[in-house]
């Protein structure tokens, strides 16, 4: 009779077999979709609205809008400059954009860039 640990052991070598086997499978059968696929895929009226660097005070707020009645999925900034750090980047309260703030250190301004991802 084989030990707790010998079974143990046969159990879990099975046990990663299967996954491994189970991941190929489903890689395999999982083609890449064409480009046209993909921009179907995208929510109606999908678009990156940015807003380019600008210098601004440290920890002043940039906000970019979504055009007309679209509405933020998501969004993100970028602080730029030595020894700078991105300290927020959120929706606005309504839900119609993307703000992000920043500071530098040793310097009284950063740069800010914000970028928004709306839909209809």
């Amino acid at each position: 009779m084989p030990s707790i640990k010998t079974t143990a052991l046969a159990l879990a070598a099975t046990a990663m077999a299967t996954g491994l086997a189970t991941a190929g499978v489903a890689s395999a059968q999982t083609p890449s979709k064409p480009a046209a696929a993909r921009a179907a895929a995208l929510p109606p009226g999908y678009q990156i609205v940015a807003l380019p660097n600008a210098n601004v005070p440290n920890f002043q707020r940039r906000v970019v809008v979504c055009p007309g009645t679209k509405h933020v999925l998501g969004g993100g900034g970028e602080a730029r400059g030595n020894g700078a750090i991105l300290v927020g980047s959120f929706p606005t309260d309504d839900g119609r954009g993307w703000i992000a703030l920043g500071r530098q250190i040793g310097y009284n301004d950063v740069g800010i860039s914000v970028y928004a991802i709306c839909a209809d």
